[in-house]
């Protein structure tokens, strides 16, 4: 699966990526206006890769067909409710988008998954399981899936991968429970977490976006 992607360099030739992956329903423009705020001249020309997840039927949402990273099944069960197949799917699409940034001459250390919501979960699958050392993660509003293999399937190249995590404090899409959940799981593994929550919804807001911004220039 080839995914679709916008793409903005700030300046030619790039030494730094940052793939960045959007929620249910949305696509690769969404994350535009966040780049546009983002001040990274400090640590050179950068990459922003913004793909669209492809377009499948989504069980919660009646099995209407929208862009999505793996479909939500109607259960109660924390287990079975992401499904699988189609993580798994995403996963390969998106470990191919970082492969295409190192064959571009990207050092795997220079590259940065990000993600919101749904693509919060899938950049957490990705970046803890990748075989090289990865810049960091950022994951946003979001959940660590497949928690039952992850302790398995993790890779040692990213045990020191610095995380950035956020959450909305009064998020009724994706609850902080499941935020802090995640978050304290990744703790008990021994990962470097830097957790923050603010007083919004399933959103961004000013002040995360600052607070990315200032993450990124201390990677470097």
């Amino acid at each position: 699966m080839q995914l679709e992607a916008i793409e903005i360099d700030t300046a030619p030739s790039p030494a730094t990526s940052i793939i960045i992956l959007h929620g249910l329903g949305a696509d690769g423009s969404d994350f535009v206006p966040v780049c546009e705020e983002l001040n990274l001249s400090a640590i050179g020309p950068v990459r922003f890769v913004m793909p669209s997840a492809p377009v499948m039927p989504v069980s919660i949402n009646g099995g209407y067909e929208m862009r999505a990273w793996y479909d939500i099944l109607p259960t109660n069960d924390p287990t079975r409710r992401e499904d699988e197949a189609s993580l798994r799917r995403s996963h390969l699409a998106i470990n191919a988008l970082i492969e295409r940034e190192v064959q571009r001459g990207v050092a795997p250390e220079r590259i940065v998954l990000m993600g919101f919501s749904q693509g919060c979960a899938m950049a957490l699958m990705a970046g803890l399981r990748y075989p090289q050392a990865l810049g960091g993660i950022i994951a946003l509003s979001g959940y660590l899936p497949l928690p039952q293999f992850t302790q398995a399937e993790r890779h040692a190249a990213n045990q020191h991968t610095p995380i950035f995590m956020a959450h909305g404090q009064h998020d009724d899409v994706v609850l902080m429970s499941r935020g802090l959940a995640a978050r304290d799981q990744l703790q008990q593994w021994a990962y470097r977490v830097d957790w923050h929550d603010y007083p919004m919804a399933h959103s961004l807001c000013l002040e995360e976006v600052q607070d990315i911004n200032q993450w990124l220039l201390d990677l470097w």
